[in-house]
């Protein structure tokens, strides 16, 4: 299993790097992101169905590809349109076809919409800013420190567990170490390199900091999720890493963290 993981992270990286690094002529990263997250939307619902409260499933795909694509319009205009269309439309939807559990359903549609659909639209932002293209990396780059540091070290000295009711396999030692991991590969995006971003070191710091306690947290929640649903995986799409929901857990707060710091702080 840890083979089949190791192979398919390597095999992914350059694909990811060219999506974030070439934005022309098309924005490839967008067209990334926006394939992800209906993957990953899709396998949302699908848990969701599972609980017998079937969500809107096709209306949800279609104003997550519209959040995710929002930044490349209006952002600030179109967000709270569809926002508020997000909520409105399901609710005229099932007073006109009702049907048992539809306040139930209806909710569970919006969380899938806000979930992926609005949180993934900050990457797409991001992307967008001046230096977006080594922002979009450091996310990237300090969670998967993060994740890969949390991951072994819990492994080999993990024993105080963090959230046994969630995610039995993850200790605070695992955690402790993921922070530490984030912080390492933040400073060196204070170096003078292609990447280098305006940070000081304590900003540096302060950011990686957050990045791994948010990506973190974002892990913690998916875990939630799938065991409300009696489920493993999100999916098995892809091998020795379960579906594409379980691959952006963590990055999707982690974008998020790190759009508002650079937008507010820079």
């Amino acid at each position: 299993m840890l083979k089949k993981r190791a192979i398919i992270a390597i095999s992914g990286i350059p694909l990811l790097v060219a999506a974030v690094w070439f934005d022309q002529p098309l924005p490839w990263f967008t067209i990334l992101v926006a394939i992800w997250g209906l993957l990953a939307a899709f396998e949302f619902y699908k848990m969701v169905a599972t609980a017998k409260v079937p969500p809107l499933t096709y209306f949800g795909l279609i104003w997550v590809l519209l959040f995710i694509l929002s930044p490349h319009f209006d952002y600030v205009t179109l967000t709270p349109l569809l926002l508020t269309s997000a909520v409105i439309l399901p609710l005229v939807w099932f007073i006109f076809r009702p049907q048992k559990e539809a306040f139930t359903r209806w909710a569970w549609t919006i969380a899938g919409i806000l979930y992926l659909g609005s949180l993934l639209s900050h990457f797409v932002a991001l992307r967008g800013l001046d230096l977006g293209r080594n922002w979009v990396f450091f996310v990237f780059f300090t969670t998967f420190a993060s994740d890969t540091a949390a991951f072994f070290i819990g492994r080999a000295l993990g024993k105080h567990h963090l959230a046994p009711h969630i995610s039995p396999g993850k200790t605070w030692e695992g955690a402790i170490a993921g922070v530490f991991g984030a912080i390492i590969i933040s400073l060196f995006f204070t170096l003078p390199t292609p990447l280098a971003l305006p940070l000081g070191y304590g900003q540096a710091i302060l950011l990686g900091l957050l990045v791994s306690i948010l990506g973190q947290l974002g892990d913690l929640i998916e875990s939630l999720l799938k065991r409300n649903m009696g489920v493993k995986d999100s999916s098995r799409l892809i091998p020795g890493h379960g579906g594409f929901l379980d691959r952006i857990d963590s990055v999707v707060f982690a974008g998020v963290v790190v759009y508002y710091y650079a937008m507010w702080a820079m």
